[in-house]
């Protein structure tokens, strides 16, 4: 096993014995694992030793979830996939607002969760020999997307943090401009056809990209909604 192509993984949970189940599970496949039980210890597994993605249970003793997962997303670019115990869905659609890249509802198979990771992580785009050679930037209305890095600037030279998939999303609009996308084809061109994902997700994740790159996010320019058929984004693109 070539050490360089190995994800860290950090499992953040109060259930030691979920934990030791999925670090056993993890370890046999090529996952280097990290374990905490509370925000502090994932606070410091991360400072110590950045993971490339990070598994999250929503009911934490002290801060919850749902606030570490806001947090997260604000300071850093990882992947996230939630766990959560309720199987309502105003949690997962609050998990996804928050910048959560999936969800998993318990009791769950280790094989699904595994097979999550591993969706996430390609949308994440894990980095591969050679891949740092071209770097293609994508400029739309002042703005500058480092494919590659995943990188936006706003035209000011800002950056901004993006989710997993509030990334994906932004790809798939820059790369079908001035037309009309359902949310079905957003589903599929961001997530892979004949994913489980309810309508809902994609106007999450379209809300929460309008509110870091339209002037004015109750008023969408870039992003318009179009009555009875999805979203288009408007401006004009171009690469470098």
């Amino acid at each position: 096993m070539d050490p360089l192509n190995v994800s860290r993984l950090l499992i953040v949970d109060d259930d030691v014995e979920i934990l030791s189940l999925l670090k056993k599970f993890f370890l046999q496949h090529a996952y280097e694992v990290e374990l905490a039980t509370h925000g502090e210890a994932m606070w410091a597994a991360i400072e110590q030793n950045r993971p490339d993605i990070i598994i999250l249970d929503l009911m934490l003793p002290g801060e919850g979830g749902l606030s570490l997962c806001q947090k997260v997303r604000a300071q850093t670019s990882i992947p996230i996939v939630m766990l959560t115990a309720m199987g309502e869905l105003s949690d997962r659609i609050v998990g996804l607002e928050l910048g959560a890249d999936d969800y998993l509802t318990k009791p769950f198979d280790p094989r699904e969760l595994l097979a999550r990771l591993r969706a996430v992580q390609r949308r994440a785009g894990e980095k591969s020999p050679g891949r740092e050679e071209r770097r293609p930037v994508i400029a739309f209305a002042g703005w500058h997307l480092d494919v590659t890095r995943r990188e936006l600037r706003s035209p000011e030279g800002v950056m901004i943090p993006l989710s997993g998939g509030e990334f994906d999303l932004l790809v798939v609009f820059l790369e079908h401009p001035q037309r009309i996308l359902t949310r079905e084809q957003l589903i599929d061109l961001t997530r892979g056809q004949g994913y489980d994902a309810f309508d809902r997700s994609i106007d999450v994740q379209v809300s929460r990209l309008r509110r870091k790159i339209e002037p004015d996010s109750k008023r969408p320019d870039l992003i318009r909604t179009v009555r009875n058929g999805g979203y288009m984004f408007t401006a004009k693109v171009s690469r470098s």
